[in-house]
């Protein structure tokens, strides 16, 4: 009895890791399908809140400037 309730839990485990591949995997796919437009999208939200200003600047200049003058830019 008690091994038989080992067993239900273990493939309770299973079935559920079993569901979260299948939703990770279709996520993948439904992202890979529209990641193009979805960089559009992203990139006019960027431009109409004018992200671009700073484009010319590198990360790593971003960051010695934050190490420089801390979050406090002003």
């Amino acid at each position: 009895m008690r091994k038989r309730k080992q067993k239900e839990k273990g493939q309770a485990i299973v079935e559920y890791i079993i569901i979260i591949v299948i939703v990770a995997v279709a996520a993948l796919i439904v992202l890979g399908a529209f990641s193009d437009r979805l960089r559009t999208m992203i990139a006019g939200v960027t431009n109409s809140l004018g992200g671009d200003a700073d484009v010319s600047q590198s990360s790593q200049e971003i960051m010695q400037g934050l190490d420089e003058s801390g979050l406090d830019s002003n």
